[in-house]
């Protein structure tokens, strides 16, 4: 198997609107999202929605954006999710870096403090296309299919495990 080439570190520029603010950080070497913290603190009661700062803000390179990704951690501890996840900073976009937290825990309040790690920032480069009109779209084995139209969960099947497979193995092996 062979080795991925490192690539050379993007640079970004950034500016602390708020001048204590940690800069935004990885937390271990290979990762793809660097750590957001939020620069005020904020009761989110169970259902509730609320716009926090980062104190950052960025300018990015043409045809990089940087997405908001929510963080794991937080979701499966605390049941907070990203509202609009991921977010998208365009390149030409200069204000500071928000993010949209929503508690789905419906008995238990989460508290954020000051710098506590709310979101982590995925830089990538992006594509510009160009969309050309037509009257019909070329066909595809999944045509207009979508939204759940591969199944793959009992709640949908009507199976279990993922039973659904089961015969199409059986039935290749008879092959």
């Amino acid at each position: 198997m062979t080795q991925p080439v490192p690539t050379s570190p993007v640079d970004v520029l950034i500016k602390r609107v708020d001048p204590d603010v940690p800069l935004p950080e990885y937390a271990h070497p290979g990762d793809a999202g660097a750590d957001l913290r939020t620069t005020e603190s904020h009761e989110l009661a169970p259902g509730e929605r609320a716009v926090l700062p980062t104190g950052v803000s960025i300018a990015l390179p043409e045809g990089y954006a940087a997405f908001v990704h929510p963080r794991s951690g937080l979701a499966a501890r605390c049941g907070v999710a990203l509202v609009n996840a991921p977010g998208t900073v365009d390149a030409g976009y200069r204000g500071e870096i928000k993010v949209i937290v929503v508690n789905l825990d419906p008995r238990e309040s989460v508290r954020f403090e000051r710098f506590d790690r709310i979101a982590q920032l995925v830089v990538q480069q992006v594509e510009k296309v160009r969309f050309q009109e037509v009257a019909d779209l070329p066909d595809s084995t999944r045509a207009a299919g979508g939204f759940g139209s591969t199944g793959g969960h009992a709640a949908v099947d009507g199976t279990t495990g993922g039973n659904r497979y089961a015969s199409v193995v059986s039935d290749r092996e008879g092959q």
